[in-house]
C-alpha cells in the first residue's frame, strides 16, 4: 500500500497513515484502510487495531486538491457515499479498532476517527470539523456521528463556527476517552490495545455486535441524505468559492447561492 502500513506486536495491529504533510483523507486513502481490513480481518495473529498518523498530524482533513476534480454533484455524492460505506465498515468491524490521535484530526480526518470504537487524544490535539469554512459539510457521515458523541448542540456549535476543540475539551464533551500528553498517546493507546487483546476474540466480536444495536433507522437514513446534500452543496457558488479560497489561501467571500 502507497499511504498505510501496519505492524503486529502482541496481537495489535499499529497501523500508520503516512500520506505527508497532513495525511489527507483522499480516495486512495479510504480505498486502503478498506484493504487493510480485508488483511487483517481472518488474520487471527490480530485481534485489535490501533490506527494513528505519522508526522504532525492524525489526518488534518480531507484532500480539497482532489475536490477539483470532481466534475459533478452526483460524483460528489457518490464519493460520499463511498467514503461512508468504508467507514460504516470500520464501525462495525468485528476487531476493536482505537485511534490514537495526535496534531489534528479535522474534517474527513476527525470522520475516520469518530468511525473508529475508542478515541484516545493527546492533550493539545484539535478535534473539529470545519467545512462550512469552504462553503461544503461533512460528507463522510460527520453530521450524523458528531450528535451522537457530543449532542446535537455542541455539534451546532463546532459545525457552524468550523473551529476545532482541544484534546481535553473532546474528553469533556464525549467525542473523546481519555486525553494523554502528545508524546505519550501512541504508546498508552498501544499498551490499552495489548490488554484488550487478551479478551476473547469470540466476545469482543459480539460486544461489537450488540453496541451496534443502538443505531436507529434514522442514522442510516441521515446517511444517505447526508451524501446527497453533499452532492447539490457542491454545486453552489459558495463550494466553488469555498475550495478556490481555500487552495488560494484567502478567506472565502460567500454569497448564497
Amino acid at each position: 500500500m502507497e499511504f498505510l502500513s501496519w505492524k503486529v506486536d502482541k496481537g495489535v495491529a499499529i497501523a500508520t497513515i503516512q500520506r505527508p504533510p497532513a495525511n489527507a483523507l483522499s480516495r486512495d486513502l479510504i480505498r486502503e484502510v478498506d484493504e487493510m481490513l480485508d488483511s487483517v480481518q481472518d488474520d487471527d495473529a490480530i485481534r485489535v487495531i490501533v490506527l494513528h498518523g505519522e508526522g504532525r498530524f492524525f489526518s488534518a482533513g480531507a484532500d480539497i486538491k482532489e475536490f477539483t476534480e470532481v466534475s459533478s454533484g452526483e460524483e460528489f455524492a457518490e464519493f460520499a457515499s463511498y467514503g461512508q460505506q468504508v467507514l460504516e465498515r470500520l464501525e462495525t468491524f468485528p476487531k476493536p479498532v482505537i485511534a490514537a490521535i495526535h496534531g489534528a484530526a479535522l474534517g474527513g480526518g476527525l470522520e475516520l476517527a469518530m468511525a473508529c470504537h475508542i478515541r484516545y487524544v493527546a492533550e493539545d490535539a484539535k478535534l473539529g470539523l470545519p467545512e462550512l469554512q469552504l462553503g461544503l459539510i461533512p460528507g463522510f457521515a460527520g453530521t450524523q456521528r458528531l450528535p451522537r458523541y457530543v449532542g446535537v448542540a455542541k455539534a451546532a456549535e463546532m459545525l457552524f463556527t468550523s473551529e476545532p476543540i482541544s484534546g481535553v475539551e473532546a474528553v469533556q464533551a464525549g467525542l473523546a476517552n481519555k486525553a494523554f500528553p502528545a508524546d505519550e498517546v501512541l504508546s498508552t493507546t498501544v499498551e490499552i490495545a495489548q490488554k484488550i487483546a487478551l479478551k476473547s476474540p469470540i466476545t469482543l466480536k459480539a460486544a461489537i455486535e450488540m453496541l451496534h444495536y443502538s443505531k436507529h433507522q434514522n442514522y442510516f437514513d441521515g446517511l444517505k441524505a447526508e451524501a446527497n446534500t453533499f452532492g447539490t452543496v457542491f454545486e453552489s457558488q459558495d463550494a466553488k468559492e469555498g475550495i478556490e479560497a481555500f487552495i488560494e489561501k484567502r478567506k472565502p467571500v460567500f454569497t448564497g447561492k
